[in-house]
């Protein structure tokens, strides 16, 4: 088992618990994935991060930047500044399945990105 937590996210990984082994949270919420789920997120947010890496240093100090991604089943988005950025996630399911919006503010957004990279190759 993989747990790891700070002030606003939580992240926690148990290869034992079928379907649902990867649990993410933020203030006051939590919910659970599926693995390819888990999976698809770190991806998603990953792109999303180079994304921003690329582009901060073309920002101006007081410039803001919202970038989004949609990708099966998840629709994901950073927005912030050259110094910081804040995280919205949802899960957009096919019909007849759960779904659920969640969110982490600056600094939380970063520390929980970074943690859910180091779930890629998780047995």
């Amino acid at each position: 088992m993989v747990e790891r937590e700070g002030e606003g996210w939580r992240l926690a990984w148990d290869g034992d618990r079928r379907p649902f082994s990867v649990l993410i949270g933020g203030e006051g919420w939590a919910v659970e994935l599926t693995a390819p789920e888990a999976e698809a997120l770190r991806g998603a947010v990953a792109e999303l991060v180079a994304q921003h890496a690329a582009l901060v240093d073309e920002l101006m100090a007081e410039e803001a930047i919202s970038l989004e991604l949609e990708r099966e089943p998840w629709w994901v988005e950073i927005e912030g500044d050259r110094t910081g950025w804040g995280l919205r996630v949802m899960l957009m399911p096919s019909p007849g399945q759960r779904a659920f919006e969640g969110g982490w503010p600056h600094p939380a957004a970063q520390a929980f990105s970074q943690a859910l990279q180091l779930l890629h190759g998780q047995p």
